[in-house]
């Protein structure tokens, strides 16, 4: 059945409308449910995975594949409709896409082969492809066709990692997440640097250009690519000049990338928490680069793997998914929620607790790593409380979307 959707929309729910609001809300419930397990697992001794798949592997390639990657979704089949002025996925086959993902996460519990998780999991990331270059090729828009690669890419990066979770290819485990790890935090710089200085000029309230040098987008594109694979060689083999590279330019890239944040500043930002949180997020990031270079040089603990994740991408996609949830369902960006200063605040007190505290207090490795996994769970509990109702009902203002 063909649907006008430029008429008023009358329907009582809208999950099935457009990208972001089945897979934020399945990001939302997965960062609490998913959380809860690896607590459960890592601090309690719970049981209910496959023999073959270890816990700590487990929670690694979901928090990338499962949890990163369903913002990443839900983020790009939204904005590629904008972008291209094409229908993206909606209705059935977005429930279905959506619905792919869900059970790609349900299943390493429920005893079935890991061949089966694998190959729904892959599919989906196929799937996920096809539907966001669509609309880009039929628009001959080609300049964008650098993020479904980057997608794209996520497919071959999954399947590295099943291999050697099945054996096939023992490095392939730690190939397979690096790749997508690296893939997720390539997709976050690209959009960031597209969506971030824009949020910011739009929301300070006054007149201001965020400086953003040519020189800076192409060197540090160019840099975090080198990184990128030195660094997923060094993780899998040790080549001591792997290492080495790696090193050097995670230390450049901290600085290229807190010259551009630099470019992007106005002190207006810490009254517009949409703003800040996503500046914060951008902070971690550097952090990222900066402790990583630290661990290989000085050999301080490897939290670096936590600032990026936990205090960049987790950050940085709540605060995305913040946005364009408000955005997307008519409402005023301007005039967020009153929790969502809290929500952030929590993230970044968990990542702290994380990366920091872990770092500099080891003895209490145990009782931090259980502080920042509260925090996260309350924090999303929070997102998906305030969220899902919004997230589930059509706009605000009757139009489909």
């Amino acid at each position: 059945m063909l649907l006008n959707i430029e008429k008023p929309y009358t329907g009582k729910y809208a999950l099935h409308h457009l990208g972001f609001r089945p897979f934020f809300l399945g990001a939302g419930l997965f960062a609490v449910l998913g959380m809860i397990l690896w607590a459960g697992i890592y601090g309690f001794g719970w049981s209910g995975l496959n023999t073959a798949y270890p816990a700590p592997t487990w929670h690694a390639h979901e928090m990338v594949f499962g949890f990163a990657v369903a913002v990443a979704a839900g983020f790009l089949l939204t904005a590629v409709k904008n972008w291209t002025n094409q229908q993206t996925l909606h209705e059935t086959p977005l429930l279905v896409l959506a619905g792919v993902w869900a059970l790609a996460r349900l299943l390493p519990f429920v005893g079935v082969p890991l061949m089966a998780v694998a190959i729904v999991d892959t599919l989906f990331l196929l799937w996920l492809t096809i539907a966001i270059a669509r609309p880009i090729i039929r628009s001959k828009q080609w300049k964008q066709l650098a993020l479904v690669g980057k997608i794209a890419l996520l497919v071959p990066a999954n399947a590295l990692f099943y291999l050697g979770l099945l054996g096939y290819w023992s490095e392939g485990v730690q190939v397979g997440l690096y790749t997508g790890f690296y893939i997720i935090l390539g997709l976050i710089f690209t959009m960031g640097r597209r969506v971030i200085p824009f949020f910011i000029e739009r929301g300070v309230g006054c007149p201001f250009t965020a400086n953003n040098d040519v020189w800076v987008d192409r060197f540090s594109l160019a840099l975090f690519l080198l990184f990128a694979v030195a660094d997923v060689i060094a993780l899998a083999t040790g080549n001591a000049l792997a290492v080495l590279l790696s090193g050097i330019l995670a230390l450049v890239l901290a600085v290229l990338h807190g010259f551009r944040l630099h470019g992007w500043y106005h002190p207006n930002i810490w009254e517009k928490p949409l703003l800040w949180a996503l500046y914060l997020a951008y902070i971690w990031l550097i952090l990222g680069f900066l402790l990583k270079f630290l661990h290989l040089a000085l050999g301080i603990a490897p939290v670096w793997i936590h600032a990026f994740a936990y205090g960049g991408i987790a950050l940085m996609t709540v605060g995305m998914m913040a946005r364009v949830a408000l955005g997307h369902t008519g409402r005023d960006v301007s005039n967020p929620p009153a929790v969502l200063p809290i929500i952030f605040l929590l993230l970044f007190a968990g990542a702290f607790v994380r990366v920091v505290n872990a770092a500099l207090v080891p003895e209490f490795y145990a009782m931090w790593i259980l502080s920042s996994q509260l925090l996260w769970i309350t924090a999303f509990a929070l997102f998906v409380w305030q969220y899902a109702p919004m997230l589930i009902k059509p706009r605000i203002d009757g139009r489909y979307g």
